[in-house]
């Protein structure tokens, strides 16, 4: 697989991962939609396996592995949700799996990506140096949580369900970290659906995609800092940056303040419990900053729902 994730790419992914993962549902929500006064829909990727989408681009990854890949084990890094969808995915297929997470991240996802069966080596240090040095020590074959195209095409399949789901949509609304859930969603519903706005959706504190559309490069952002520890991505990749250049129709960065309104929102309305990256799309709509007209018929994305009651605590 070369250059861009093709819609037969994204295709083939669902077919492979088609019984192995939830097929998530789609949920209108008039109350919230009428606050706005559009006509709004959930697409529900926080009841995923593993409690997010990435699972996904995970499965997609490790069949495309050779045998002799799978038997000499995979190593990655992440701050909790590709580390517990590898962990998962990885003890799926009987494929041993390491993970580098941050020292200080999440506690319950920390457990969670141990109770999937995965390594866990926590780290002050940098987490990709880390893990590619392990890689090459070890002779392990690195599974990259979004600059991969098989992942790309993976999280694709969230676009496919959309698309199959809802006969007409005018807008898409997806939380950025590294960029490949909107890599893969955007690719799907640009080729079906060409007219259909794709937005991404980042915390001002941790805005390395837009940064890096900025110097039309990807870029190194060290100074970070953001609740959505899922959209707190250090650095954007090659793969990705050039699919949101090609299919994403417009970036929206949003406050602090305003992601932790909408997780209450969302409490309140939808009655689910999302995680920080996953309010951050409504959080686009909620504060304005991303622009609808009257009667626009809107997908917002939840991408995940992990998190811890600790957490909760601090932001409601």
């Amino acid at each position: 697989m070369n250059g861009l994730v093709t819609i037969q790419d994204i295709y083939h992914a669902s077919n492979i991962i088609a019984g192995k993962v939830h097929r998530t549902s789609m949920h209108s929500c008039e109350t919230i939609g009428k606050l706005y006064k559009i006509d709004l829909y959930f697409k529900m990727e926080l009841f995923q396996k593993t409690g997010s989408f990435k699972p996904r681009g995970v499965l997609n990854k490790l069949n495309a592995l050779s045998t002799e890949e799978k038997n000499r084990g995979v190593v990655s890094l992440s701050a909790g949700n590709h580390a517990q969808a590898l962990s998962w995915g990885a003890s799926r297929e009987n494929i041993r799996s390491t993970i580098f997470m941050p020292a200080l991240s999440d506690k319950s996802k920390i457990k969670a990506t141990e109770s999937y069966g995965g390594r866990v080596m926590l780290t002050d240090g940098n987490l990709l140096e880390e893990c590619l040095a392990f890689a090459e020590q070890e002779n392990l074959t690195v599974l990259h949580p979004f600059d991969d195209l098989e992942v790309i095409a993976g999280q694709g399949t969230v676009g496919l369900e959309i698309v199959e789901d809802l006969d007409d949509f005018d807008t898409v609304v997806v939380s950025v970290g590294g960029g490949g859930l909107i890599s893969g969603v955007a690719t799907a519903i640009k080729n079906l659906k060409p007219n259909v706005r794709i937005i991404g959706v980042e915390p001002l504190g941790s805005n390395v995609i837009t940064r890096s559309l900025e110097a039309d490069k990807p870029i190194t952002m060290d100074d970070r800092n953001t609740i959505a520890d899922g959209l707190n991505a250090p650095f954007a990749g090659v793969h990705t940056l050039k699919h949101i250049q090609t299919y994403v129709d417009e970036m929206v960065n949003v406050s602090e303040e305003e992601i932790i309104i909408a997780i209450g929102l969302i409490m309140e309305r939808v009655k689910v419990v999302p995680e920080p990256a996953a309010s951050a799309a409504l959080a686009a709509i909620q504060s304005g900053r991303l622009k609808t007209k009257p009667g626009e018929k809107v997908v917002v994305v939840l991408c995940g729902g992990n998190i811890s009651l600790e957490n909760l605590k601090r932001f409601i």
